[in-house]
C-alpha cells in the first residue's frame, strides 16, 4: 500500500517594504514663537493703521493779504508845513537866506541844494500860501508815501496881485520812529478831475399800486413836516431800530420830490427826495433818502441806507 504524502508549499514570505528614510525635525520651539509674535504684531500694526490712516489731500495755499489803514494825518500835515515855506517867498536877500534855512528842517541835503537857486536874488515876485489840499496819500514801499496835492498862491509883481493853483507830488520818507523827510522835490501833476459817471435813475417797476403809492407819499408827507424839529420819542412813532437820528434843525418841508416805490416781500424801498427851506441860510435845501418802509398797524420806517 503506497501512502502518497503531499506537501503543501509554504506561502512566500511577504517582502519587507523597504522603509523611506525620514528626517525628523525638531519643534524649533524659539523659532515658532518669534513667527507667531512677527505676525500678530504685522496684523496688530495693520489694524492701527486702518483705524488712524490720514487722508492726503494737496493743499492749496492761498495768500491772504490784509489792508492795514494807515493814519496819513502826519504826512498830510508835515507836507503842508512844508508847502507854506517852499511856495513862500518875498524879494529881500534876508527873507530868501532864511527861508533855505527853514527848508533844511523838510529836504535831504541833496534836495536842498537842488532848490539852492529856486528863488533866485532879482526875483521881480513875492508870493505866500493862500490854500492847500491834499488829494491823496500813497503808499510806495515799507517807508516811502507818494503825496499829491494842489497848492494855491497870491503871487505880487510890483502893483500887480493874482491868485494862482498848481497841483504837485512829493515823495516823504518816514522812518521808524515816525520822523520824516521829503526826498522827491514838488513834481508837476494833475488833480483829479471830475467823473462822466452817471448813476442810473430808478423807476417803478410796478410791485406797488397806485392807491399804497398814495398812502405811503402821505405818511412821508407827514414825517418829514415833523422830522426836522422830532425829539427822540417822536420819532420813535415812525421810525424803528433807530433808522433816523434827531437832526434839530430850524427846516421848512416844502414837498416830496421824484418818490419811487418798489416792494420785495413785506417790504416797500422808497427813493425820495424831500425839499426843505433852511430859514438860518435861507436857501432851499435837498435831501435824498433811499428808506425802507415796513406796514403793521402802521407804516413804519425801519431802514435808511
Amino acid at each position: 500500500m503506497k501512502i502518497k504524502i503531499e506537501r503543501k508549499e509554504k506561502p512566500d514570505k511577504p517582502k519587507k517594504q523597504k522603509q523611506i528614510p525620514t528626517i525628523k525635525v525638531g519643534t524649533h520651539k524659539k523659532l515658532t514663537i518669534a513667527l507667531w509674535v512677527l505676525l500678530i504684531g504685522s496684523m496688530s500694526f495693520g489694524i492701527y493703521k486702518n483705524f488712524t490712516a490720514i487722508d492726503i489731500h494737496t493743499v492749496h495755499e492761498k495768500e491772504i493779504i490784509e489792508k492795514q489803514v494807515v493814519d496819513t494825518n502826519s504826512i498830510e500835515s508835515f507836507v503842508e508845513s512844508f508847502s507854506n515855506e517852499y511856495f513862500s517867498w518875498q524879494q529881500s536877500q534876508d527873507s530868501q537866506t532864511n527861508r533855505n534855512e527853514r527848508l533844511k528842517n523838510y529836504l535831504t541835503e541833496n534836495l536842498q541844494q537842488l532848490n539852492t537857486e529856486m528863488v533866485r536874488s532879482d526875483i521881480p515876485t513875492s508870493s505866500i500860501v493862500n490854500s492847500f489840499q491834499v488829494w491823496g496819500v500813497t503808499q510806495n514801499n515799507e517807508n516811502a508815501y507818494d503825496v499829491l496835492f494842489s497848492v494855491g498862491q497870491q503871487i505880487t509883481e510890483g502893483e500887480n496881485k493874482k491868485n494862482i493853483t498848481s497841483t504837485y507830488s512829493v515823495t516823504v520818507y518816514v522812518d521808524e520812529t515816525g520822523n520824516m523827510v521829503i526826498i522827491k522835490n514838488p513834481t508837476i501833476n494833475s488833480k483829479p478831475q471830475k467823473s462822466n459817471y452817471e448813476p442810473v435813475l430808478s423807476d417803478s417797476d410796478g410791485t406797488v399800486d397806485a392807491v399804497t403809492t398814495e398812502e405811503i407819499n402821505s405818511f412821508l408827507d407827514t414825517f418829514f413836516k415833523l422830522y426836522p424839529t422830532a425829539t427822540e420819542k417822536e420819532l420813535s412813532y415812525y421810525v424803528s431800530n433807530q433808522a433816523l437820528d434827531v437832526i434839530n434843525k430850524d427846516y421848512v418841508f416844502v414837498e416830496l420830490v421824484n418818490s419811487v416805490c418798489t416792494q420785495a416781500d413785506n417790504q416797500v424801498t422808497v427813493l425820495v427826495t424831500v425839499k426843505y427851506l433852511d430859514k438860518e441860510t435861507k436857501v432851499t435845501q435837498l435831501s435824498q433818502f433811499k428808506l425802507i418802509l415796513q406796514k403793521n398797524e402802521n407804516w413804519v420806517i425801519i431802514k435808511n441806507n
